[in-house]
């Protein structure tokens, strides 16, 4: 049985029983201390009564707040992915309007330069109050949260006291560091992806894109597939404005490359460190044939400049 309600064992209908007699006196200061509520903490001590009385009265307060810790040590490019910001922006949606005021205080650690672009992103998502709950610590990060976190509390790793049982210092036994997705677990190809834009492109020819970056830090992010056939793709800087210009009079920014997109959709990032027009080139100039049908998205993301100025300040870390 799961040990939930409606799917009890008679073993585990006892212990609710019993579990809710020995907390008797504390129940008027539970929040909705209900059959739902007391199974909770009986299902996080496999149903042992003492060990579950013994977690219920450990504080005898009420868990209103919560502090977060976002360890922004590997950020990088790869995380703009569309799909995936849309995807966390849309939980952060359901956090606040499920359980508003939450959340405490929220502390960034080992930002990146990158971070700028990457909050700017979901700060659409968030509310006022939330934002002015987040916490851009610098490299003094472990100080810092010892203000406001009990070392007991607080993982070797991260400036405290706490280790696993076997003496590990990031008590991987209670945090989830997470890492790369197996790939087993792809479901790309499973997804419908939606495209602003379409282009026929015809044999031997290419067609350029162009977006102007009017300062460094901002991040140009694309999309595309082709149909049938593979096409090209780079990224170029004008070296003359209001003109469209060949391919080798231009800078290369991206080396242009063949993709198989027509096999599986293609995507990435590119930081622009100097501002000026970057044309995205689509090219089919290879091809005697057949025309190619491309469709793409492109998207130029802006760095939130307070935490930009933020980042300066602090002396932001190099994103590996």
């Amino acid at each position: 049985m799961s040990g939930r309600v409606g799917d009890l064992s008679p073993r585990q209908k006892e212990a609710l029983a019993k579990f809710r007699e020995n907390v008797q006196d504390v129940l008027p200061t539970l929040p909705n201390p209900d059959d739902y509520f007391l199974l909770r903490w009986l299902r996080a001590r496999s149903f042992d009564l003492q060990k579950s009385e013994a977690m219920l009265r450990k504080t005898g307060n009420k868990i209103e707040t919560i502090t977060l810790i976002y360890d922004c040590e590997g950020l990088g490019l790869k995380h703009l992915w569309k799909p995936a910001v849309e995807a966390y922006g849309e939980f952060l949606c359901m956090f606040e309007e499920n359980y508003p005021e939450t959340l405490k205080r929220l502390f960034v650690i080992k930002a990146p330069k990158l971070f700028p672009v990457a909050y700017n992103l979901i700060k659409p998502f968030l509310s006022e109050d939330t934002r002015k709950k987040i916490m851009v610590l610098g490299a003094n990060w472990k100080e810092v949260l010892l203000k406001y976190v009990s070392p007991d509390q607080l993982p070797v790793e991260y400036g405290g006291t706490m280790t696993d049982p076997d003496g590990d210092p990031k008590c991987k036994s209670k945090i989830n560091y997470g890492g790369d997705i197996p790939k087993k677990y792809y479901v790309r190809d499973q997804v419908k992806q939606q495209y602003e834009h379409s282009v026929q492109i015809s044999r031997g020819s290419s067609h350029q894109v162009e977006y102007e970056i009017l300062f460094p830090g901002c991040v140009l992010r694309w999309q595309f597939m082709s149909d049938g056939s593979d096409i090209g793709f780079g990224i170029f800087l004008k070296t003359k404005m209001g003109e469209r210009q060949r391919a080798g009079e231009m800078t290369e920014v991206l080396a242009n490359q063949r993709y198989n997109a027509h096999l599986v959709p293609e995507d990435g990032t590119l930081t622009c460190s100097d501002p000026g027009i970057y044309v995205l080139r689509f090219d089919n100039t290879y091809s005697f044939i057949h025309a190619k049908k491309v469709s793409f998205t492109v998207e130029v993301l802006l760095p939130d400049k307070a935490s930009e100025e933020k980042m300066k300040q602090l002396g932001a870390v190099t994103p590996k």
